[in-house]
């Protein structure tokens, strides 16, 4: 991730925007597309996994893997105002002891984290710029299960994604939002030895859970 955008990310996922997440999570438990993903991989079997969780914000995926059995989970985020609110979070719910959050861009420092069981990413995809990059590194972490949250790549998500970009630039934000085409993302986690287990979409999401051939 280039410096600019890593520097526009820290403006956009920082201050009221954590605290709302952090509150709404508190308040409603996980959102619609977050609970499906969760669903998913907890229907796989999640006893005693350990969990990588990518962009992982507030920490609402390890948390509720956790309560479902899972035995660990390092939540890598790379915007500070996440990290602190994931750690107060953890804190809170008494999983601090299993609970490890690493600060950094993912791509940067991937060769310094443990594989695991499970790695998941929920919009993730579509806030990084080369997600040859990013899918590659990440579903070679993954052990049994890959599970993400990414925007469809229609045409109406592409225009919504068009028009947050343009906002973003006329407030000199340089954070970009990206639709990855969903044949690309496919197809590397494939070439990894993974088949698509589960798949459902909203208007703009889809959600996926891979496994290994061999599993």
């Amino acid at each position: 991730m280039s410096c600019c955008h890593c520097q526009g990310a820290q403006r956009v996922f920082s201050g009221r925007y954590v605290a709302r997440d952090l509150k709404r999570y508190r308040r409603k438990g996980p959102g619609k597309t977050t609970k499906m993903l969760i669903d998913a991989l907890a229907a796989e079997g999640a006893e005693g996994a350990t969990l990588l969780d990518i962009g992982g914000g507030v920490g609402v995926i390890g948390y509720e893997l956790l309560s479902a059995g899972a035995g660990r989970t390092t939540n890598v985020e790379a915007a500070k105002g996440y990290i602190e609110a994931a750690r107060e979070e953890a804190t809170r719910l008494g999983l601090a002891d299993r609970v490890t959050i690493r600060e950094g861009d993912f791509v940067e420092i991937a060769d310094e984290l443990e594989s695991a069981d499970i790695v998941t990413l929920d919009r993730v995809i579509c806030c990084y710029p080369d997600v040859g990059a990013l899918v590659g590194l990440s579903v070679g972490k993954a052990g049994r299960l890959y599970g993400a949250v990414y925007p469809r790549d229609t045409w109406w998500t592409k225009l919504g994604n068009r028009v947050l970009n343009l906002t973003l630039w006329i407030t000199r934000n340089p954070f970009r939002v990206f639709t990855h085409p969903t044949r690309e993302v496919d197809s590397l986690i494939r070439r990894a030895g993974f088949r698509q287990r589960f798949h459902r979409t909203t208007f703009t999401w889809q959600v996926v859970v891979y496994g290994r051939d061999s599993v």
